[in-house]
């Protein structure tokens, strides 16, 4: 398939650039075949069935956004100029690839400070990139970066504004508890404590799983054969105890149902032998239209940029024709798009 096939005009006043308040009040996009209906996400507690499970990524993103002054000692003295910093990934050795602007303007073995406490040295480059070895490690690390660092916004809303105080929650799930990731799994941001336990009261279980979601999830395509493009890896695991707990709703009759695509993409990626199985390590898994679910059988989504790889998933979920008549309805209808947007209940095998 070509890449104008996930291709579509959106107009830029559906862009959401704040969440809505309490979450679960975000309007859910319900598709159950090629039926389509409005409702709010806490309306799941009706459409969700008991036996039902939701599988949610339990990854924290870190605030990987920071801002430095740059110092240098030469023949005209000692000079300081701005560094823009965007965290990326930790390497084995504890130092972190990451975006810095300019990199051309600085140095090998200059330092960067970002706070009284945190301060990096830039180790490395490559392919854009610099490594950047810190001051600090563990937990003096993560307290110092907490400080300092802003929460890593999409592009289409870092353009609009900046990040602020409220991100730090907004941007940031209700279960979080594994950090590392500089991208939340958006879908996860309608739940609220309220609707959890609405949705156990009613029998709906759930299971946790972790994907770090990284950078390249905004990363766009730029080949025009979408069989060309490489995905980016992310680091993710499937416990013992989440295969298990999958198994016994497939066993019982229950709907598997990830909440996002780095839930869905990581479940899958540990079923790529044939079954379910426990899984860690990195996934670049594509999945794009004919692409044969193994664990999924449905997946809630927010609405996605086009001609991306997430368009392009959604599309394997319920068809091409059939997402673009959703999204078609979603803008008609006025659903409000990407990471603090409304959602999507997709549902390929309607009852």
């Amino acid at each position: 398939m070509k890449l104008s096939d996930f291709d579509f005009d959106l107009p830029e006043g559906l862009i959401a650039t704040r969440p809505v308040k309490p979450r679960s009040s975000a309007r859910l996009l319900l598709a159950e075949g090629d039926r389509i209906s409005d409702h709010r996400v806490s309306d799941l507690v009706e459409i969700l069935c008991p036996g039902d499970r939701l599988v949610l990524n339990d990854t924290k993103v870190i605030p990987a956004r920071l801002s430095g002054l740059r110092h240098r000692i030469g023949a005209e003295g000692e000079t300081s100029a701005r560094i823009e910093v965007t965290l990326l990934e930790p390497k084995a050795d504890g130092s972190w690839n990451a975006l810095l602007k300019p990199l051309k303007k600085i140095r090998d073995g200059e330092e960067i400070v970002f706070s009284p406490a945190l301060s990096a040295t830039l180790v490395g480059r490559g392919e854009g990139q610099g490594l950047l070895r810190f001051n600090l490690t563990g937990e003096d690390f993560d307290a110092a970066l907490a400080e300092a660092g802003a929460m890593p916004l999409p592009p289409y809303i870092a353009a609009l504004r900046a990040p602020d105080e409220a991100d730090k929650t907004d941007y940031q799930t209700v279960w979080a508890s594994r950090s590392g990731a500089v991208a939340a799994p958006t879908a996860s941001l309608h739940f609220d404590e309220p609707l959890l336990a609405a949705l156990k009261a009613k029998g709906v279980e759930f299971t946790h799983v972790t994907l770090h979601v990284g950078a390249g999830t905004f990363l766009p395509v730029k080949v025009d054969d979408i069989r060309d493009h490489k995905m980016h890896a992310e680091w993710g695991e499937v416990t013992a105890e989440a295969v298990a707990e999958i198994e016994a709703t497939k066993a019982a009759g229950g709907r598997v149902i990830p909440v996002g695509t780095t839930a869905l993409r990581l479940i899958e990626s540990a079923a790529r032998t044939g079954s379910l199985r426990p899984w860690q390590g990195e996934t670049d898994i594509f999945i794009t239209p004919g692409f044969e679910f193994r664990v999924a059988d449905g997946l809630m989504t927010n609405f996605h940029l086009p001609k991306s790889t997430l368009m392009m998933l959604v599309s394997a979920v319920m068809g091409v024709d059939t997402i673009r008549r959703i999204y078609a309805y979603a803008i008609s209808e006025g659903y409000r798009f990407f990471s603090y947007g409304d959602a999507s209940l997709l549902l390929p095998d309607a009852e």
